[in-house]
């Protein structure tokens, strides 16, 4: 899961270039400002943005090829990133303390 906040910073100018495609916003800079506030538009457009764009996920240092793997994002409460317990292998990850990007 990619926390909502995240998800936002993330993704910023895709959502805002999809603000003013749908007509939300009439320009970049008032789809800033929308994003800026957290408008509700902006959560209804970034369910959209996150289903078109795969993040990528790396556990420094990476020492194979599956130290760094694709995820389709889901958006969840909180700050923290989750992953599913059966990826955390692939990455050599245990939960002491593990940092990822």
């Amino acid at each position: 899961g990619l926390p909502k906040k995240m998800a936002l910073e993330l993704f910023k100018p895709f959502i805002m270039r999809e603000l003013v495609i749908r007509g939300k916003a009439s320009n970049i800079k008032a789809a800033k400002k929308m994003v800026e506030r957290e408008d509700k538009e902006v959560w209804e457009v970034i369910e959209d943005v996150i289903a078109d764009h795969p993040v990528l996920l790396n556990r420094a240092p990476t020492l194979h090829r599956l130290g760094i793997q694709a995820f389709q994002p889901v958006l969840v409460e909180g700050k923290a990133i989750r992953v599913h317990p059966l990826v955390c292998v692939a990455f050599n990850a245990d939960f002491d303390g593990d940092q990822m990007a």
